[in-house]
C-alpha cells in the first residue's frame, strides 16, 4: 500500500540554495548584503578587507581572513518575512571545487553570480556543468554594474551561447559604471533607484513607477530610460518570459542586474527566491526516492569541518534534513556504523556563530558537534538502511609527499591528515609497499591551506615534497581482475581512507597501456561516496 503525505507549511516555506561563481564576481558580497536585507546582521564585512576593518562574516578560517578568499563552504540560516531560507556560500576558487561539488547535493537551486565585465569565466562554466547534471535550478544575478561593464545584449548572448540557457531578464540597468542609477523591472515599469551609496551598510533604495509625474524623481530618470527604451525593447523580442516549469527543470534561467556592494538589486533577488525557488526537493538513495514530507527523518552529511572553534578542538558534520521533523535528542540510526546515536546539541548556523535548535524539517543544514565518528557520505535515518546517492570525490591533479621536521611530532602528523582527509579538503593515499603517505589535491592552492592549518591548529611544521606520481585513479570491476591488476602492480598501489584500492599514475603512459590491457576494470576519475553498507 503506497502512504502519500501533505507537505507541511514549514517545508513549503523553505528554501534551500547555494550561491555559486567564479573567483572575485562578488559571491560572498552578495551573501554579506543577503544577510543585512533580512535583518541576520547590521554591518557588512569586505572581502578584501583592511585588519581594521570587518571582516565578511562567511570567511572564518583563519587563512579567508589573511587572504580575501573563501577555502571553505559556510552555511547560513536566517528568517526572512515567513520563509527560512538556508544559504550556502561556496568556495569559488577553482581549487577548492570539490567541496562546491560536494555542497550542490544538498541544495535545491542555485544563484549563479556573473561579473558585468568580464561575463561566463572558466569556473563558471565548470560549475554550471555540475548544477545542469544535478538538474539544479539557476537564478543568474549579473553584479557589479556600478562598474564599467559589457552591454546588456553580449551579456545575455554569451550565456545563452556558452551555456547553451534560456535567459529571461526580469529587469534592465539603466547605466552602468558611474552612470549607472538603479534598474528598471520589465515586467510592471517599475525603477530601482540607489538612493544611499555607503558600502558595507544596509543601502536604502527607491521603488518608483515610470509614469511617474514627480518631476523631481522624473529628472533622475527620464534620460537614462529614454536612451535605454529601444535596448529594452530589442530584449524583450530575443529572449522569453519567464516560465516556471523551465526554470523548475533547469532549462530557463532569470536574469537580474544588480550591484551587490550597494545592495540594489537585492531585494529583487530574495522576493524571486521565495516567490519562485523550489521548496526542499525529493533525494534520491539507492532504495527509493526520499521525499520531503514523508514522517521519518532521514538525513546526510556533506561536509565536515574541524576546528571551526579553536578553543574547543571541535569536529562538526554539516547534515542536510532531507525528510520528516527532526526534533533535539531524537535517537538516530547511523548507517554505517549501524549504531542509534542520540542528536543532543543539534546547531544552526550563521557562519561561524552557531545556535542549538530544538527542531529542524526537510531542506534545513544543521550541524551536528561529534569527536570524528561522522564523516563525509554518512547517513541517518529512523529506522532504514538507506544511502543517499551522488556526493562525488575527485581524481587528485597533483600528489606531493608530506613531512615534517620533529620526529616527535609524527603521530600527530598522522592524526591531523586522517582528519583532513575526512574533512574532504585532501585525498590521503598509503602506499601498499612502504606505506608512505601520498596527499593528492585539486590544486595548489590547497596545500597552501592544509600547511598553513596544521602548522596553525595543531603547531606541527611541515614542507611537500614532490613526487614521481602524476594523479591516480579508483578501481572498479570485478575482485578477480583487480587483485591480479594490483599484485602485477604493487609498486603503484595504495588505499585512500576508505580503504578502497587507488592506481597510482606517473605518466598518461601508464594509464593509457593499464586501460588497453585490462578492458575487465574500469580505472575511475570520480569515485561516489558511498560509505555505508546498504
Amino acid at each position: 500500500m503506497k502512504i502519500s503525505y501533505t507537505v507541511p507549511n514549514d517545508i513549503l516555506k523553505r528554501r534551500t540554495f547555494a550561491i555559486i561563481s567564479h573567483p572575485d564576481a562578488g559571491k560572498t558580497t552578495l551573501t554579506e548584503q543577503i544577510l543585512l536585507e533580512t535583518g541576520a546582521i547590521n554591518l557588512a564585512g569586505q572581502v578584501r578587507a583592511k585588519s581594521s576593518s570587518k571582516r565578511t562574516i562567511s570567511d572564518f578560517i583563519k587563512i579567508e581572513k589573511e587572504r580575501g578568499i573563501s577555502v571553505s563552504t559556510s552555511a547560513m540560516s536566517l528568517k526572512y518575512n515567513d520563509f527560512w531560507l538556508n544559504l550556502v556560500d561556496t568556495p569559488g576558487h577553482a581549487d577548492f571545487s570539490e567541496d562546491t561539488y560536494r555542497t550542490l547535493t544538498a541544495v535545491d537551486f542555485v544563484i549563479m553570480i556573473i561579473d558585468g565585465a568580464k561575463g561566463v569565466e572558466s569556473q563558471t562554466k565548470k560549475l554550471f556543468e555540475i548544477c545542469r547534471l544535478r538538474e539544479l535550478p539557476i537564478i543568474t544575478f549579473c553584479n557589479k554594474m556600478d562598474r564599467e561593464s559589457r552591454e546588456v545584449i553580449d551579456i545575455i548572448d554569451e550565456i545563452q551561447e556558452l551555456l547553451a540557457l534560456e535567459i529571461s531578464p526580469i529587469n534592465y540597468p539603466l547605466g552602468k559604471g558611474n552612470d549607472f542609477i538603479g534598474c528598471y523591472e520589465i515586467s510592471d515599469g517599475n525603477i530601482e533607484l540607489i538612493t544611499k551609496q555607503n558600502k558595507n551598510v544596509k543601502n536604502e533604495t527607491t521603488i518608483i513607477n515610470s509614469k511617474t509625474k514627480n518631476l523631481e524623481l522624473s529628472k533622475v530618470f527620464k534620460v537614462k530610460l529614454n536612451e535605454e527604451y529601444d535596448n529594452i525593447n530589442t530584449i524583450k523580442l530575443l529572449t522569453s518570459e519567464f516560465n516556471i516549469s523551465s526554470f523548475l527543470e533547469g532549462t530557463l534561467s532569470p536574469l537580474f542586474f544588480g550591484s551587490a556592494i550597494y545592495s540594489l538589486g537585492v531585494k529583487r533577488l530574495l522576493k524571486s527566491i521565495m516567490e519562485y525557488g523550489p521548496y526542499p526537493q525529493p533525494r534520491p538513495s539507492i532504495k527509493r526516492i526520499i521525499k520531503p514530507e514523508e514522517e521519518k527523518v532521514t538525513g546526510f552529511v556533506f561536509k565536515v569541518q574541524a576546528n571551526m572553534d579553536h578553543r574547543h578542538r571541535d569536529r562538526i558534520a554539516f547534515v542536510r534534513i532531507c525528510s520528516g521533523k527532526f526534533k533535539r535528542g531524537m535517537k538516530l540510526y547511523h548507517v554505517r556504523t549501524k549504531k542509534i546515536i542520540t542528536i543532543s546539541n543539534p546547531i544552526l548556523f550563521l557562519a561561524k556563530d552557531r545556535n542549538i535548535i530544538d527542531e529542524a524539517w526537510a531542506g534545513d543544514i544543521i550541524g551536528i558537534p561529534n569527536h570524528g565518528q561522522f564523516i563525509i557520505g554518512d547517513t541517518f535515518s529512523e529506522n532504514e538502511n538507506i544511502k543517499f546517492l551522488g556526493i562525488p570525490s575527485f581524481a587528485p591533479e597533483v600528489m606531493k609527499k608530506i613531512t615534517t621536521s620533529d620526529p616527535m611530532k609524527s603521530k600527530h602528523l598522522n592524526k591531523s591528515l586522517d582528519q583532513f582527509a575526512e574533512e574532504g579538503l585532501i585525498k590521503l593515499f598509503k602506499t601498499i609497499v612502504g606505506d608512505n603517505k601520498i596527499i593528492g589535491v585539486v590544486g595548489v592552492l590547497q596545500f597552501d591551506v592544509l600547511q598553513h592549518r596544521i602548522q596553525s591548529e595543531y603547531n606541527i611544521p611541515v614542507k611537500f615534497e614532490n613526487t614521481q606520481y602524476k594523479t591516480a585513479r579508483w578501481l572498479n570491476g570485478e575482485l578477480k581482475p583487480i587483485e591480479k591488476f594490483t599484485q602485477a602492480n604493487i609498486n603503484q598501489m595504495a588505499k585512500d581512507i576508505d580503504n578502497d584500492y587507488v592506481y597510482l599514475i606517473r605518466i598518461d603512459w601508464d594509464l593509457e597501456k593499464s586501460i588497453r590491457e585490462n578492458p575487465n576494470i574500469n580505472f575511475s576519475k570520480v569515485k561516489e561516496i558511498n560509505n555505508n553498507d546498504s
